[in-house]
Order: C-alpha cells, then sequence, then structure tokens
C-alpha cells in the first residue's frame, strides 16, 4: 500500500539527498526528532513493510505463570442475538485481576527467544525486540495527545525497547484519581475483559460443550490468562521482533511456521450516535489497526455497548479494508489520522534519524563519504547504558536522553545476557 499521489523517489533517497528531519544538534540538548506531520501526510512513497510471520509463542496460564505453548489460546465465537443485549458489568465484584503493581520489562519475551534459539542454535536477526504496545505508540505518536515514556538499551547489535513503568503507573494513577464519571474508570476497562469471556472459548467450537457456551456470562472473569505470539517483521528495512496478546482465533493455527494465521483481536466500543461520535470512533480505529498491522491480526471485532455497559451489537472490520477505507476517504474529512504516516514515521524514527544521533545507538547505518560511496558504520558492540524515549506535547518531538550510564537497567534480563554470551562463544569455538 502507497499514499496518494506520484511516485517520485524512494523514501530512502527523498531523506538521504533532500530533506533530513529537523532535530536539535547543540551537545547542551536534549536530541529531539520533531514531528512534521505536515511533511509526513505529504508523502508521496510508503516505507516498506514485510508481513509478521510468527516464530514462537508462549503463554500465560490462570495464575499467569509464563508457559512456553499454546495452553491459553482462545478461539472466537461470539454471543448469539438471542443473547444481547448483555450486561458487561456482570462479575465486577469477583473479577480476577492480575496484579500490574510490579513491572514485569521484557522477561517473558526474552525468555522465549532464547528458547527458540536454544531449538534453533542460531540466534534472531533482529535489531529491534520490544513488545507491540511500544511500536504501537511510535505509530501513532504524530497523533497522540497523551505523550509517552519508553526505555532503550543495546546488547549484541540489537536494541531492546520496553515501555516507562514508572511513567505508566504514575499516569494511571492520576487517571483514576480525576475520574469524574458515574462509573469507575476500572468498572469500564471490566467491560473490555467481559467481552473477551462473552466471546471466546477454550478449545474448538467442536470439542466444546453446549454448556460451557452457554454459561459463559456466569463465568468469572480473569486477565491473567493470555495468549502471546512473537513475531519477525520488517518496517522500512528493519528487522523487528515483536511480542503481543493475541485474543482469539477465527478457526484454526496452521502447522507450518510463519504462515498466515487468522487472528482475531477483541476491543469495545461506545455506540456511535452522531457524526462527531463516528468521528471519534474512526480516530480510535487508529489504534486498533496499528495494533493489528504490527502482529499481522487480520480481524478486528468490536463490541458496540452503550454508556451503563450494555453489550448492543457486534461488527467486524478487516485490518486491510480499514487502511484502504481511509486511504480512499483521506480527504473526505471523517478521518483525523493517515496509515503512511503512521508508518513512515515510525520507520523515520528507527532508521537512525534519532537513536544514532548522539549515541549512536544502532550498530548499522548508510551513509555517503566525500566520494559519494555508501559505507557501513559499526558502533561499539560493548556499549551498554539505558536511555529513555519520550514524547514531548509542546514542540512535538520524540526526545532520547540517557538515564544511566552503564549496563541494560532491567530490560535485558541477566539469564538472557548468559543464553547469549554462551551461543556467541560456541559460534566462536
Amino acid at each position: 500500500m502507497r499514499p496518494p499521489g506520484r511516485n517520485i523517489a524512494t523514501l530512502a533517497d527523498r531523506i538521504i539527498n533532500t530533506h533530513i528531519p529537523k532535530m536539535a544538534q547543540n551537545n547542551n540538548e536534549i536530541p529531539r526528532f520533531f514531528i512534521d506531520v505536515n511533511r509526513l501526510t505529504a508523502a508521496t512513497t510508503q516505507a516498506p513493510v514485510k508481513r509478521p510471520r510468527e516464530f514462537a509463542c508462549f503463554s500465560y496460564d490462570k495464575n499467569h505463570n509464563l508457559r512456553l505453548d499454546d495452553s491459553s489460546l482462545k478461539w472466537y465465537y461470539p454471543p448469539q442475538a438471542h443473547e444481547l443485549p448483555a450486561n458487561l458489568s456482570t462479575g465486577f465484584d469477583k473479577f480476577d485481576k492480575h496484579d500490574n503493581s510490579q513491572d514485569e520489562h521484557l522477561d517473558s519475551l526474552l525468555t522465549t527467544i532464547a528458547h527458540h534459539e536454544q531449538q534453533t542454535g542460531e540466534a534472531i536477526d533482529a535489531k529491534f525486540v520490544t513488545w507491540r504496545g511500544m511500536m504501537t505508540k511510535l505509530m501513532g505518536a504524530p497523533y497522540d495527545e497523551d505523550g509517552f515514556e519508553m526505555n532503550a538499551t543495546i546488547f549484541q547489535d540489537c536494541i531492546f525497547i520496553e515501555e516507562n513503568w514508572d511513567f505508566k503507573a504514575t499516569r494511571e494513577a492520576e487517571q483514576h484519581g480525576s475520574w469524574k464519571g458515574p462509573i469507575s474508570s476500572q468498572q469500564m476497562q471490566f467491560w473490555g475483559y467481559k467481552f473477551e469471556t462473552l466471546a471466546t472459548i477454550p478449545r474448538p467450537w467442536g470439542e466444546t460443550s453446549r454448556e460451557e457456551i452457554e454459561n459463559r456470562d456466569k463465568e468469572i472473569v480473569n486477565n491473567k490468562e493470555q495468549y502471546c505470539s512473537v513475531v519477525r517483521s520488517e518496517l522500512g528495512g528493519k528487522v523487528l521482533c515483536l511480542g503481543g496478546e493475541v485474543d482469539a482465533i477465527w478457526d484454526y493455527k496452521p502447522k507450518t511456521p510463519g504462515a498466515k494465521i487468522d487472528w482475531v483481536e477483541l476491543k469495545t466500543s461506545k455506540v456511535t450516535q452522531s457524526n462527531r461520535d463516528q468521528f471519534n470512533f474512526n480516530r480510535k480505529l487508529m489504534k486498533f489497526w496499528a495494533q493489528s498491522f504490527l502482529l499481522g491480526v487480520p480481524r478486528i471485532i468490536v463490541g458496540f455497548r452503550d454508556k451503563d455497559g450494555m453489550l448492543l451489537n457486534i461488527e467486524e472490520y478487516s485490518t486491510q479494508k480499514i487502511d484502504e477505507q481511509v486511504r480512499r476517504e483521506h480527504n473526505s474529512g471523517n478521518w483525523a489520522w493517515r496509515p503512511w504516516v503512521c508508518i513512515n514515521f515510525a520507520s523515520e524514527v528507527l532508521d537512525c534519524k534519532l537513536f544514532s544521533f548522539r549515541f549512536n545507538l544502532l550498530t548499522e547505518k548508510l551513509t555517503r563519504n566525500s566520494q559519494g560511496i555508501q559505507q557501513t558504520i559499526r558502533a561499539d558492540p560493548q556499549q551498554t547504558g539505558v536511555w529513555r524515549i519520550r514524547l514531548q506535547k509542546r514542540p512535538k518531538a520524540i526526545e532520547l536522553f540517557k538515564v544511566e550510564e552503564t549496563g541494560h537497567g532491567k530490560i535485558v534480563t541477566e539469564e538472557f545476557v548468559n543464553w547469549r554470551t554462551k551461543l556467541a562463544a560456541s559460534k566462536q569455538s
């Protein structure tokens, strides 16, 4: 997919030869990658992308214990018409909620990657490892009104990125504390988990009893149990390893590694009753689309509810068709975002424009020497430290600054470092 307009040059050539996004370049300042939405919107090309391919997975069981398998996989089976409307608040008083007061970092993702590498005998080739949610934030940054913070470190030619948990916890506490609605924000969050419970079954339909299906409304809602997909993808030529929760599968999971999987993303949203409601929903679709795009999820199922949490109807959206519709209607005034802006911006952020500006976080980049010949520059593989990635809202920019001079913080686990060190040594012997 490309944005509307003439294809006049590749994005890489345009950036190298004609324009580098404006950045703060005073050594006494925090490096800033300014977000020029007008420039990004006017782009006539889009950074190349490759379909995400699952190469590993893991599960959290009902006690949130890690399992290196697909035991927590769910199948999509929606409530039937006669079961609607359904009260999404039912069972809130018995909600078995995961305790998210502890920062889990990238631990489960790194354990899964190490397990995969132990089976193959080869390190994955990703240059960035992170949760899907971090890439979703980067893709949405040109339109973000809330801000975010992440932490990053480099280890063995790869950048590992996680959310800054302290920032997230503080922001959530502020939001809950300032909430003035008649229904608590915690209860409204529960509605999403309740919808997942009502719309999924633990086994394929033919293996699930009628009693299990009909009694889903009575089931205790548990958000500790999750299935997580780990994929390899490429964005603008950068190889990414992303991990993220998948809500359900439509039919079956192919046995062929890397095959397309008919995943389902489940969401809830307030029913639209006006043009303004529809505009706001279209804006929300940006996050739905980005989350699904990044993991290769082809279907988004939205449960529409009223202001009191009554599930009224369910609609299906195609991730690809959302993309196509926005591109087709981008001048209609119905859409506040553009897919190519999200993709190109995320690609530019990862493509050395920010990370190599001061700290040379990336290990490779293409440049031009005095003879006009491209050459590869490699960073010090022993470089350590922790950097903060922050979205500044006014003027809108991505900032990068160092917060720890040495080590990897707790972004990369000691077990993963030991495994990779052992693997590297075996390749040299």
